[in-house]
């Protein structure tokens, strides 16, 4: 503690960031490491682990029966200038046989109802900002209307409703009346313009990935102040059952290089980092894995490269929101404060990301360098997460299979985020880790490993299956 506040006092007066250049000085470059430089000085540190097979790769093709169907992603999202976003999921998407189930909550309930809206008989769920909503013959949800003044619903006297004539008007005592054109105009303008409609078609196959299949990559991303290391449990079990595992350090996290300007630190910045290491390593067949502010990467490479992209396993990852920094937050201030405030911040990290404080805690922020990043890097990354392309409409359109994993003591990312999450993507299943936090990997490694490897191996049922099912 002495020590920390004295080197902070040292920056202050000499105007110097501490361990802003360079890789860390603890880390040494051993075997599996590779130092892959995605941009002249910009040097990052990846785990890359590819499995011995003694015979050549087994194929998925040989290795299935049947080939499974492929499935119908069918969707319409229409964002509204208020906001609203309606989400009409198509008959083809869940009329074909293999359909995913609903994603479920901790009690394995479905969940129907938005956080935010209703959802109709036909599955369209509207998320209205004041969750009040009506729902028409066709099915198509609109925003519940106040009467008001002007004649769209008046009451006489004796508390008795109007009748409505079929333009909507109607006059004192009961009787319909023709609209003037005034209010045909106040009618027009009271329709809705949608501000942008997107149409999601694709078909997607999805196959179970063993560790045999040659052409499947598990890929890891870590948040925030973590590093590769917060994956060594998960490493070790995939590496153990065949699967080729790559798992990156972000900018100034781990063993990569540490620019020493902000600018190297925005959303941006290290998504383009994380787009060269998996077009190195990409396959066929690709899982991501991220772990907080990983998962905007994971949902990013997503997004990008849909037909390579798979599976996506997103850990505590928070609802589908924007990204945008927070102005009264502490990282907004000085790194040379950040760094005296260091131990403050690595206790109130243990209290927030773990279940329990205990001796195994805390050896875990202390051994390797899981959580050793610099205050400068930790300013800049905090103060670089604005990602305004990241909202609802954004994750609706995400067209592959995804599994969230939540610990139920996250103080970070509260459940409703990742249940909201599940609400809007096509095809999401919610897993909720009584014993966990927000360093779930950590915490009850042997669960996670065994989700996230039934999710790896999980696939539709085919439809001969559901037939004899039923």
């Amino acid at each position: 503690m002495l020590t920390s506040l004295t080197e902070g006092f040292l920056c202050c007066l000499l105007g110097k960031t501490p361990n802003a250049v360079g890789p860390l000085d603890s880390v040494e470059s051993c075997d599996g490491f590779t130092f892959l430089e995605v941009k002249p000085g910009r040097v990052l540190r990846v785990r890359h682990a590819v499995p011995e097979r003694r015979g050549p790769p087994e194929s998925p093709a040989a290795a299935a029966a049947p080939e499974r169907p492929a499935l119908r992603c069918q969707r319409r999202i229409t964002l509204y200038r208020n906001g609203q976003l309606l989400i009409e999921n198509l008959p083809g998407a869940s009329g074909e046989p293999g359909a995913p189930e609903p994603a479920a909550t901790k009690d394995g309930a479905a969940t129907k109802d938005a956080k935010d809206g209703a959802v109709t008989k036909d599955g369209t769920a509207t998320m209205t900002k004041d969750s009040m909503a009506t729902t028409t013959k066709n099915g198509a949800a609109t925003v519940a209307t106040k009467a008001t003044k002007d004649g769209v619903a008046t009451t006489t006297k004796d508390s008795m409703a109007t009748a409505a004539t079929k333009d909507g008007a109607a006059t004192k005592d009961g009787t319909a009346t023709a609209a003037t054109t005034a209010k045909d105009g106040a009618a027009k303008r009271r329709k809705r313009k949608p501000k942008r409609v997107v149409t999601v078609d694709c078909k997607k196959r999805i196959t179970s990935c063993k560790g045999t299949h040659g052409d499947v990559v598990l890929f890891f991303i870590h948040g925030v102040g973590g590093s590769l290391d917060i994956w060594k449990e998960q490493l070790e079990f995939f590496s153990k059952l065949g699967y080729e595992v790559v798992a990156p350090d972000l900018a100034g996290h781990g063993g990569s290089s540490a620019p020493p300007v902000a600018a190297a630190y925005t959303f941006y910045a290290l998504a383009e980092d994380m787009r060269v290491v998996f077009k190195r390593y990409a396959k066929k067949r690709n899982i991501l894995i991220g772990h907080s502010y990983g998962v905007s990467f994971c949902t990013f490479l997503a997004h990008e490269y849909p037909e390579l992209v798979h599976k996506v396993i997103m850990i505590n990852g928070g609802g589908p929101t924007a990204l945008e920094p927070s102005l009264c937050s502490i990282f907004n201030l000085p790194p040379c404060v950040l760094h005296c405030l260091s131990p403050c911040l690595a206790w109130s990290f243990l209290k927030a990301g773990f279940a329990r404080q205990g001796a195994k805690e805390k050896q875990l922020l202390k051994e390797g360098n899981a959580f050793n990043v610099s205050s400068f890097v930790l300013r800049a990354t905090m103060s670089g997460q604005y990602w305004p392309e990241g909202d609802e409409l954004y994750h609706a359109e995400l067209a592959v299979p995804v599994l969230l994993v939540h610990g139920m003591h996250d103080k970070f990312v509260p459940i409703e985020e990742d249940q909201r999450m599940a609400e809007i993507l096509l095809i999401a299943f919610l897993k909720v880790i009584d014993e966990g936090s927000h360093m779930v990997m950590l915490e009850c490694p042997d669960t996670v490993n065994t989700l996230l490897h039934e999710f790896v191996l999980w696939e539709p049922e085919a439809p001969a299956a559901r037939a004899d099912t039923e």
